[in-house]
Formats: structure tokens, C-alpha cells, sequence
């Protein structure tokens, strides 16, 4: 506006770059501040209109005000913006008829059509896009107003009408009915068609916010080996491509309506891994058991959750979950807790006794800092930073795994900040040993072997890619939806694949080199196997991680005491307790490095039992057997239903009031008969005794 208001071309013009550039920035990075810009109505759109004001406001400025390129710039941008609404209205209105009600991973949907979706250039940020085709009517004007040649603004005010109409014009093919997709009916009939074929009998019940989407993914594999037919149904697209790959059939209906509709009629168990308001659309359907199997074990409160109550069972890990619940008396009662292990942690390989390496690797993983501000959440604020810089100045060398929780700092800045100092000290830490004598001894031996793991990893991360691909570039849900489907010879050479790049990943660097690991590979149970010990707070982690038998710390962030915070939280028992000074990891650094200085070896044995159940028989084997004792349950309960509800169907009396004349063939004047002969019997009228019975049949259904 300055530049506009002085007036100087170059000066305006170098300004306009910096605009166009910092909201290119600002949208390749997802930046926050768009979504505020749009709250405080200075949106995509207004930020466009404003610069092109001001290119007007610099033409009268520099008296141009009655040449034919001011009046030019003000048409060409006024069409301009006309064309912004039938190009809003097509993306739209293609995005909506391509939507269809549910998003399927490994279900055959051949019963209905789905064409290949648009390009996704076409669609993908299609506003700013199309906005950005003024370019050229900016630049032509401007240099026009240098150079006064106004063909050049002409030239440019033309081509940015042009790529408007072209915009348009690549879009209309895909509003024929050909290119969208099929009715929401006819989906829903298809997908009903194939649960009617494939009559699954677990279900895997997931909701959830966008971060969630680990609390799913640790079952995938405890489902994929389940006995009997497993479904996963989740609720929210956007975690589906989330998803971590899978062979079992996947069912994501994001309205309630639908999913109360589908044909779930052969499920007998429902599985729940989060406490979500969702739940009750599959809550109400009485033919299944529900079960609450949420996704750690843990002291934390979110462990006894006073839903717990809605479930018919509970499934815990061992019996320090039925003590949990006993404890906190929220009204889950004992008989409804099973005990069936943690399938899920069959890959934490045990402790040796001695360390992996020529130095000990310490794994500290924090939780996040929760809805609250209990100082008791997370070490993070007032503990990890101390943790990072004892271990970083231990008397041995120690190498450190820093890997965050997914959630860290979501809701407090404070705790955003403490994980980005930790980040910072790690890779200053890390350049310092780098520079080391001794460790550049070590890197130069190593250098050829880490070459080689980096390359092959590179490698393997292509052929993931080609395998993970299922459809074109920019395929959007309703392509995958149909192109997704199960492989076994893909799937195989997939779970080959990570294992190999899991490998290749630890050999990628050196053993004594520290490590922030962030995002879902590798996978927090790799880090357990990679490392030697283990400091954490009150999280399932901590429970995990003893099914290792490894040294493990815990951080008493609330301060309430060893004693206390002991009896408080079953998982720490055999823990070495930290307070947030962490003065105390000498003691796990030595439980480390002598065997005869780990005082809680026998202690963790024990706690492992208590915590995770017995190792024989083996997680999965009790998980399957739990399965199979509550699907017997809920078959005994709908046939049982089935059978009183026909008891009922044969009591309307039609025969005896046929038999007296009394309305024969009419359901309800047999009715008021047998009343009338019963002065004691409910009245209950045939029209409404009909319709309990369909009711009722409908719900055995």
C-alpha cells in the first residue's frame, strides 16, 4: 500500500513478490496462522482482492486513471473474481458427488461402479490455485506502467482470463454422472451385500481424533490373528489413511445413521480401544458383546474410567488391571474384568543381562501433557531436562533415544518448548561426540557399513512405496475404496520389507550416536529392543516396557514421594523413582552396567506377571480364548431372545377367538376377547403385541 500510495513501481512490485511468496510459504507448511487469517475474515480470497486493489489504487496513483489499461486491470479483475464462483461451485460440487457414505479398505465393492477419481491436481488446493492465476495480469499490468507499452498489459490480463476459462473448462468432463460416484443407496446396499457374504464376527470399533490414529493401529496385528471373522469399522476419514497396513476388511462410516444401518447382524463381539462419545452407535446394538480393550495398561486414571461401565467386559492386561478397577470403585464390577495379556508385545525381545553395545543406550520416552495441568502428566515440564543433561553428563559414556509422545505439546506451548530444548541439546550433544577422537575412530570404521544400511534403506523405502501405493497418484477415497484390496504375496513381502528397514535403520547410523525418534517407524517397541533401560512417567509405556525385563525409571513429577508414589501406581514397584532433579539415575545406570548391582531384578519378574498375565499360554491364545467365551455368551443371549419373543408370537390368542366367534381373523378383537374372558390379564391391544414382536424379531436380526 505504500508502494502504491508514493508511488513506486519496482518498489510495489518487489512487495507483491514477497506477498505471493510468504502465502505459498504459508500454505506448504499448513501454517496455523491461514486458519486465523480466515477467522479474522482476511481469507485466501480477501488477501487476492487487496493486492489487486492496490495494483488499481498504484495505476491512479501514477495518473493513469483514465488510460485504457486502468480500465482494462479493473475488468480483467472484475472477471477475474466472476469466474472465481462457477470454479468454487464445480470443485464442490465434484468433491460432494465423489464423496460416497463409506471408505473401505479390503472390501470388494465390484457390485457398484466407481470411476476413477479427477486428477488430483485438479482438486488438491484448487481456491489458491486459481487464484494465483493473476500473475500474469499483475505482472503485464506493472510492466505496462514502467515501460507504457499497454499491449504487454493486455497480453497479461488476457492470459490470466484464459487459464481461468481453461480452469473451468478441465473440470466439467468430471460433473457427468459417469465420473462420479455411485448414489449413497447403492453403496450402502453393496457394502451390506458384502457383510452379508463375509459375515464377520469381531469387530475393532475405533474413533477417535486425528492424532489418535497409534490407539488403532497397535490392535491391527492382534486382529489380523483373532479367531473368527474380523471388521474394523472406524468413524473419521481422516484417520483411514492413518491406517497402517492391514489384510483385515476395513469400514470407515463417518455418519451414525449409516452405521446403525449396515447389517452387523452376525457380529458377536465388538472390541473398544478408546472411551469416545462415538461408541454408542455400536453400543446400542444388543446382538453383540462390547468390550473395552483400550490401548495400554497403565496407573493412569484414563485406566479406570468410570465408562468402563457401558461394557459388558473389560479386558485388562493381567491382575494389576482387576485390582485397579476393585481400587477405584467406579462400578465395574470384578466378575466382568478378564484377564487376557498383551498380544501386542510379543516383539519386546527380553534382557539379556548385558548391553546391546560397547555403551549403554537409555530410551526416554515421555507421555504428554494431558487435558490438565496436574504436574503428575508428564516429566517433560519440570524433569526432562534435567534427564537429558544427567545422562548427557554421566560418568560413562551413555547414548540416549529421545522419542517424544505424538501428542507433546498439542495443548501446551510450555511443554512444545521443553521438547524443542531437548531436540537441541541432543544435536548439540551429538555434534560435540562427533568431534570426539574416539568416536570419530568409530565413524570412520563404520562409515562403509552406515553407507550401505542408508542405501538400503532408500531401497527398501522405494519398493514400500510401489506396494503401499494401491491406486493412481491423487486417487481420492472412492478410487481407493476400490482398489484397495487385500494381497497376501504383497502383504508378505510389506511385513519383510519393514523388518528389513528396521534394521537397516539402527545399522543407518552408530551406536553411540544420540537419537531423536519421531513419527510411527520405528515403532516404540524397536526402540525397547534397542536400547538397555528406560526412563518414562505414569503411561502404559512403562508397563509395556517391563514385559522386557529391563531397567526401567519412573519420574515422580508431582513430588509425592518414593513411598507414596509407589503404593499410587502398581507399574513403579520395581522401578528406580526419580525425582525432577533425576539425581537418582546413577542407580539405573549401574543397574545397568553390573548385573550385581540390580537390586529390582527379581521385583521386575514379579511385576511382569502381575502386570501382563502369565507367559503360558501365550497372550494371543488367551486373547482368542476370551473371544470365543464371549461369542458363545452373546449366541446363547440372541437365541434365547429369539425364543421368547416367539413364545410371545404364539400367545396372541387368534385361534381361541376364532374358535368363539369373537373377531375371527382380527388379531385385536382377539385380543379384547381374551381380555374380557381374563378381567386380570394386561390389556395389551394386537395391533401393539404384533409390533412388539416385530420389534423384537428385527433386533434378533
Amino acid at each position: 500500500m505504500i508502494a502504491a500510495l508514493v508511488p513506486h513501481i519496482w518498489f510495489f512490485a518487489a512487495a507483491a513478490a514477497v506477498t505471493y511468496a510468504a502465502d505459498w510459504y504459508l500454505h506448504q507448511r499448513g501454517s496455523y496462522l491461514i486458519n486465523r487469517l480466515s477467522k479474522v475474515r482476511a481469507g485466501l480470497p480477501i488477501r487476492f482482492l487487496l493486492r489487486q486493489l492496490m495494483l488499481i489504487l498504484l495505476l491512479a496513483r501514477l495518473d493513469l486513471a483514465e488510460e485504457p489499461l486502468f480500465y482494462t486491470a479493473v475488468a480483467c479483475f472484475l472477471l477475474f473474481y466472476g469466474l472465481q464462483a462457477p470454479h468454487g461451485a464445480l470443485v464442490t460440487l465434484i468433491r460432494l458427488r465423489r464423496t460416497m457414505p463409506v471408505v473401505t479398505r479390503n472390501v470388494d465393492l465390484h457390485a457398484v461402479r466407481i470411476p476413477d477419481a479427477p486428477p488430483g491436481v485438479l482438486l488438491r488446493r484448487s481456491a489458491e490455485k486459481m487464484l494465483h492465476l493473476d500473475i500474469p495480469a499483475v505482472a503485464g499490468i506493472l510492466i505496462a506502467a514502467e515501460t507504457g507499452v499497454d499491449a504487454i498489459g493486455y497480453a497479461g490480463a488476457a492470459l490470466t482470463l484464459l487459464l481461468a476459462l481453461l480452469s473451468i473448462a478441465v473440470l466439467l468432463p468430471y460433473v457427468r454422472r459417469s465420473r462420479l460416484a455411485p448414489p449413497a443407496s447403492a453403496v450402502l446396499k453393496a457394502v451390506d451385500g458384502w457383510l452379508r457374504e463375509y459375515q464377520p464376527t469381531v469387530v475393532l470399533y475405533f474413533s477417535g481424533s486425528n492424532e489418535s490414529a497409534y490407539q488403532g493401529n497397535m490392535w491391527l496385528e492382534t486382529m489380523a490373528r483373532i479367531d473368527g471373522r474380523p471388521l474394523i469399522i472406524m468413524r473419521e476419514r481422516g484417520l483411514v489413511p492413518q491406517l497402517a497396513e492391514t489384510s483385515v476388511p476395513v469400514i470407515c462410516v463417518p455418519a451414525g445413521t449409516h452405521l446403525m444401518n449396515l447389517d452387523l447382524s452376525t457380529v458377536r463381539v465388538c472390541l473398544y480401544p478408546a472411551n469416545v462419545g462415538k461408541n454408542i452407535h455400536s453400543l446400542r446394538v444388543p446382538t453383540m458383546k462390547h468390550v473395552f480393550i483400550g490401548h495400554g495398561d497403565s496407573d493412569k486414571l484414563a485406566s479406570v474410567n468410570p465408562y468402563s461401565k457401558v461394557y459388558d467386559e473389560v479386558w485388562t492386561a493381567g491382575r494389576a488391571g482387576r485390582d485397579r478397577y476393585a481400587l477405584a470403585d467406579v462400578g465395574v464390577r470384578d466378575e466382568d474384568i478378564v484377564e487376557v495379556g498383551r498380544p501386542q508385545l510379543e516383539p519386546i525381545k527380553s534382557w539379556t543381562g548385558t548391553v546391546k553395545n560397547p555403551i549403554p543406550t537409555v530410551l526416554y520416552a515421555p507421555t504428554w501433557e494431558g487435558w490438565d495441568d496436574n504436574p503428575g502428566n508428564t516429566s517433560l515440564l519440570l524433569a526432562g531436562e534435567n534427564i537429558v543433561r544427567r545422562l548427557l553428563n554421566a560418568a560413562d559414556p551413555v547414548r540416549i533415544i529421545y522419542k517424544p509422545h505424538p501428542f507433546t505439546g498439542i495443548r501446551s506451548a510450555k511443554a512444545k518448548a521443553v521438547n524443542a530444548r531437548i531436540r537441541a541439546m541432543l544435536d548439540k550433544a551429538a555434534a560435540e561426540r562427533a568431534a570426539e577422537p574416539r568416536w570419530v575412530k568409530e565413524a570412520a570404521s563404520a562409515a562403509a557399513g552406515q553407507s550401505a544400511a542408508k542405501a538400503e534403506l532408500v531401497r527398501i523405502e522405494a519398493r514400500l512405496a510401489e506396494l503401499t501405493a494401491t491406486g493412481r497418484s491423487g486417487g481420492d477415497d472412492a478410487e481407493e475404496s476400490r482398489v484397495s484390496l487385500a494381497d497376501p504375496a504383497r502383504e508378505a513381502e510389506t511385513a519383510q520389507l519393514r523388518a528389513e528397514w528396521n534394521d537397516a535403520y539402527w545399522r543407518s547410523f552408530g551406536w553411540w550416536e544420540h537419537r531423536t525418534v519421531t513419527g510411527p517407524q520405528p515403532k516404540l517397541y524397536d526402540c525397547f529392543n534397542e536400547s538397555d533401560a528406560m526412563v518414562s512417567d505414569i503411561s502404559s509405556v512403562v508397563s509395556d516396557f517391563i514385559a522386557s525385563g529391563k531397567p526401567y525409571a519412573v519420574t515422580d513429577s508431582a513430588a509425592l514421594g518414593p513411598e507414596e508414589f509407589k503404593r499410587q501406581n502398581t507399574a513403579v514397584r520395581a522401578a528406580v523413582i526419580l525425582s525432577n532433579s533425576a539425581e537418582e539415575l546413577d542407580e539405573l545406570l549401574a543397574a545397568v552396567a553390573d548385573p550385581a548391582a540390580d537390586t529390582q531384578a527379581q521385583a521386575r519378574r514379579e511385576l511382569k506377571t502381575y502386570l501382563l498375565g502369565p507367559d503360558e499360554p501365550t497372550s494371543m491364545e488367551q486373547f482368542n480364548a476370551a473371544v470365543r467365551a464371549l461369542a458363545a455368551k452373546a449366541e446363547a443371549r440372541n437365541q434365547g431372545v429369539a425364543q421368547r419373543v416367539g413364545e410371545q408370537a404364539v400367545a396372541v390368542p387368534d385361534a381361541e377367538a376364532a374358535t368363539s366367534g369373537a373377531g375371527a381373523g382380527d388379531p385385536q378383537a382377539a385380543a379384547e376377547a381374551d381380555a374380557a374372558a381374563d378381567p386380570d390379564a394386561p390389556a395389551v391391544p394386537g395391533a401393539e403385541a404384533e409390533a412388539a414382536v416385530t420389534e423384537g424379531t428385527s433386533s434378533v436380526r
